[in-house]
This record gives structure tokens, C-alpha cells and sequence, in this order.
């Protein structure tokens, strides 16, 4: 990563060309972002409506390389949900082309995603709150540890995490041919109103899943050590299979989730995901 902000903003360019990957501004260079200067009525901009649209021209490449990472890009969104943390981009890209070849508008209910087609409507919902809104993905990114989808100015305060600057959250892809359904977010106390109590998800770094249990409860006691945190072991069933899964938490806040990711890093596991119960 540091090699890449001493490169100039034109041979970065052309790396990401020769690389045949189309992918926007605000996943090269690392800039502080703000929102407007403005106050906005959020609650007058309307949901993205799902409608059919043939894919974009541009950033749906069957695979791409941004910071050494490679990552494949979904050939249908559909039956795509997936649990993690979300982050926003506001002023600072605020008209550039986003990797569809469309103008990011933070005013707009866009969003950047990985691996989703683009361009794919989404449900995202806020696992603290149950805020829910949809989103047209439009965009690739974020490409920073841990964060699963980048949310538009306007569509993270709809969600309320413009303050934390994070939030965690389901994203589900809408089929247009569909008629849409909220989801339901199961919640551990039914009585919780969606828009007015939050409540706090477990917050999970995973570190490793075995078929051996013997090898999960020794990663378990290593990272018992040698982080000082509470961390379990998590079965779960896949075709058959039984995988136990070693797991970090829960942790409080987003912020300490990127603390034990780095430190894992620095222990030489790599192949971490975030994990929200």
C-alpha cells in the first residue's frame, strides 16, 4: 500500500489499466472525507427503486487486482446476503466517475461493493437500529480491512452511521423480477422497535475454521494468550460437514474489531472475516 501513494495519480492509472480492472478514485487515494457544509433532509430523498438494467460497460471485469488483492466479481447477485461492517464516501469524490463509468453524487442512493454486478439493487439494513434502505451498487470498494460495502453520504445517514463513520449491517440483493419484501432481522428481544431502541449484534473477528477440533481449540488457546481476549469456538454445518470455527470477541466497537484484525495480521493469519451473530 505505501508503495502505491508514492506512485503518481497517472501511473496508478495506468497500472489499474494494464491490470484490465476499472475500479474509483476514492479506492486509490486515501483522503480525509466530510459530508456536506450543509444540513440535509434526508428523510425527502426516496429509496433507490429496483429496476431492470443491463450491466454496466464498465467494472464488471471477471476479476481485478486493487492493493495485491484479487477479487472476482459475482456472475449474479441472486440469493447474495452477507453480514458485516459498513463504511460511507462523501465530498471528497463528490462528482468523480465512480467504476461503472457513473458520477458518484453523495446526495444519491449509491453504494460501492467488491464483488456484486454492477449495477445491483440492495437492501441494507443496520443490525444496531433496523433502519433498512435500498441502494443502487454502482461502484467498487471499499478496499479497506474489513469493510464490506460503501454507502453514499445520503444513504449512510438514512442508516445513522454517518456520526460513527461505521455501522454493521446485512446487505441483500433485490431480484427486480421480485416483488419486494423487507427483510426480517431477527432480533434477540421481539419487543424492540425497529427505528427507536438499538441493541448491540455480537461483533466477531474469525481467525480459522477446521473439520479437526483438536487443531481449533489450539489456535484458540494461542490467541487466548497472545491477544488477552475472549475467543470462542463456533460450530457450523456445511454440506454435511462439521467446521469449528475459532473466533475473536465479542468486541465493542468497530474501531477494536481493526485492532485485533491487525493483530492478527501481524501473527501471521491472513485469511480473517469479520463475523456478526
Amino acid at each position: 500500500m505505501p508503495l502505491l501513494f508514492r506512485l503518481s495519480p497517472i501511473l496508478i492509472l495506468m497500472i489499474a489499466i494494464l491490470n484490465g480492472c476499472s475500479i474509483s478514485s476514492h479506492d486509490i487515494f486515501e483522503e480525509k472525507d466530510s459530508g456536506p457544509d450543509r444540513y440535509v433532509d434526508v428523510s425527502s430523498i426516496p429509496n433507490a427503486v429496483p429496476k431492470h438494467e443491463l450491466p454496466s460497460r464498465y467494472g464488471n471485469m471477471t476479476s481485478y487486482e486493487v492493493f495485491g488483492k484479487r477479487y472476482y466479481t459475482l456472475k449474479s447477485s441472486q440469493g447474495f446476503k452477507e453480514r458485516g461492517i459498513a463504511s460511507w464516501y462523501g465530498n471528497k469524490f463528490h462528482g468523480r466517475k465512480t467504476s461503472s463509468g457513473e458520477k458518484y453524487d453523495m446526495y444519491a442512493m449509491t453504494a460501492a461493493h467488491k464483488t456484486l454486478p454492477l449495477p445491483t439493487y440492495a437492501e441494507v439494513t443496520n443490525l444496531e437500529n433496523g433502519r433498512q434502505i435500498i441502494v443502487k451498487v454502482n461502484d467498487r470498494g471499499p478496499f479497506r480491512h474489513n469493510r464490506i460495502i460503501d454507502l453514499s453520504y445520503v444513504a449512510a445517514k438514512k442508516l445513522g452511521i454517518t456520526r460513527k463513520g461505521t455501522g454493521l449491517v446485512e446487505v441483500r440483493a433485490i431480484n427486480p423480477s421480485e416483488r419486494y419484501q423487507a427483510s426480517t432481522i431477527s432480533r434477540p428481544n421481539p419487543s424492540i422497535a425497529s427505528n427507536s431502541i438499538s441493541y448491540h449484534p455480537g461483533l466477531f473477528i474469525q481467525a480459522g475454521a477446521f473439520k479437526n477440533r483438536d487443531n481449533a481449540l489450539r489456535l484458540k488457546s494461542r490467541l487466548s494468550a497472545d491477544l488477552n481476549r475472549p475467543v470462542r469456538i463456533s460450530e457450523a454445518f456445511t454440506q454435511g460437514d462439521t467446521f469449528y470455527r475459532v473466533q475473536v470477541g465479542p468486541l465493542v466497537e468497530v474501531q477494536i474489531a481493526d485492532q485485533v484484525s491487525l493483530q492478527l495480521e501481524n501473527l501471521g493469519i491472513l485469511n480473517i472475516k469479520t463475523v456478526i451473530d
